[in-house]
């Protein structure tokens, strides 16, 4: 596990672990992976055995308060690299990108290890029988995991990968251990959804608690097709029919379970107009990160914002077309305010095409050609989903590229309170930049 970065004032930094070390074991154990490191830091004493820059070796022994972090970041949370996806799923959104966008975006990941550690969704078809018996003996979890369907010959079409099809004894193994997990399912019409959904969706929860969420999102398609299978976009339609469904089971399910437990992408209810349910509808948001419950989350803050209390502006807010009338409605709200003005800028993705509607999905080019034509007013704030960890566009382009060529003052949001956090208090108390 090469270090990455030692925080100032740390253990690891008062013992001169530095960036490019390498931790070998710890407590004589080789260390596979940021799951095996936190075990072995846990407690009051750990030996670990570090590789310096300059080929020597070292072993520090080390005592501290129980679960005291060490201070290291590591390159990557695995030692032996990202285990790469061995399907070829007709809906895969890797397989529907051109050339010359950000590296890291070709990818195409599935480590049940980022999955315990970050919320990756997986899919089960490339673990080993080492990899189930870990998973079970160290009780790993959650697990999120990629599902589609629990009937196997179809998950094996889908996927395209004969190993899919193992999908129900890999979750029935999973759940009798205990391990928690969540699951997704990408619906592809007149594929998985309709009466194959509601088996799905059914048979998941007989496996309740341990799995804990279900979660529908619709399948993404790209411009960029050519060569694929054909696969149809929800309509509005679908969406509101898709709804209406929905609203009756997870009814059956709060009385049954005490839970919604299967949830839509927040996407369905932009595309069919129709509100999000309120916040207990989401039981604690077990799949935020999967675009269920942002708008509602959004909507709360919002409804909770303080008064102003600065000098009004004008400016600008940046969005998809999906988020459009969610954020029409925090500028609602700062045009209510004497003093005030926010505009909005719904920006049409011109580079994957109409049909992909997320903000997170638009790209530098989107946006300028969305300015060419379109003026802003006043400060212009941007998505900050539009960026990655690293602050790049999805083509590659930086926070401080994308400024330059769009000739006007761009800061980066992602909920209200940024917002209000950077016009009132000029981002004071903001998190990230």
């Amino acid at each position: 596990m090469e270090v990455a970065a030692v925080a100032p004032g740390s253990i690891a930094a008062e013992l001169g672990i530095e960036p490019g070390d390498r931790v070998l074991s710890a407590d004589g154990r080789p260390v596979r992976d940021l799951i095996d490191f936190t075990y072995a830091c846990a407690g009051e004493a750990v030996e670990l055995t570090i590789a310096k820059k300059d080929g020597s070796e070292e072993i520090l022994e080390i005592e501290k308060e129980w679960e005291e972090e060490l201070g290291l970041s590591f390159v990557q949370a695995t030692s032996d690299g990202i285990r790469r996806c061995r399907n070829h799923c007709l809906f895969c959104f890797v397989d529907q990108m051109p050339r010359g966008l950000r590296p890291s975006l070709y990818v195409k990941d599935d480590d049940w290890r980022l999955s315990v550690l970050q919320g990756n969704f997986i899919t089960l078809t490339n673990l080993s029988a080492a990899d189930f018996e870990r998973i079970i003996k160290e009780h790993l979890s959650p697990l999120y995991i990629s599902v589609h369907t629990l009937d196997g010959p179809l998950r094996q079409s889908l996927m395209r990968n004969p190993q899919a099809a193992r999908i129900r004894e890999q979750l029935e193994a999973l759940a009798t251990a205990g391990i928690e997990l969540h699951c997704q399912l990408v619906l592809c019409p007149g594929l998985n959804d309709g009466p194959e959904l509601e088996r799905t969706v059914n048979e998941l929860a007989r496996f309740w608690p341990a799995v804990a969420s279900v979660a529908a999102v619709p399948v993404g398609l790209t411009r960029f097709r050519n060569g694929l299978p054909a696969l149809s976009a929800h309509t509005p339609e679908m969406a509101r029919a898709l709804i209406d469904w929905a609203q009756k089971v997870q009814a059956g399910f709060r009385s049954s379970l005490g839970a919604t437990f299967f949830y839509l992408a927040d996407e369905f209810y932009a595309l069919a107009g129709v509100d999000v349910p309120p916040a207990h509808h989401y039981d604690g948001y077990p799949q935020l990160e999967n675009g269920v419950g942002l708008i509602r989350r959004f909507l709360d803050e919002l409804a909770n914002l303080p008064e102003p209390t600065s000098k009004g502006c004008s400016f600008t807010l940046v969005t998809g077309t999906a988020a459009a009338p969610t954020i029409n409605k925090l500028a609602a709200w700062w045009n209510s305010r004497p003093g005030w003005h926010a505009e909005v800028q719904v920006v049409q993705n011109s580079f994957w095409g109409p049909s992909v509607r997320v903000a997170g999905l638009l790209t530098a080019q989107d946006l300028l050609v969305h300015f060419r034509d379109n003026s802003p007013t006043g400060p212009v704030f941007l998505p900050r989903v539009m960026f990655s960890s690293e602050g790049l566009t999805l083509d590659d382009w930086t926070f401080d590229q994308l400024r330059e060529a769009l000739g006007c003052e761009v800061k980066l949001a992602a909920s209200p309170k940024e917002v209000w956090e950077e016009l009132v208090k000029g981002g004071e108390g903001r998190l990230g930049k």
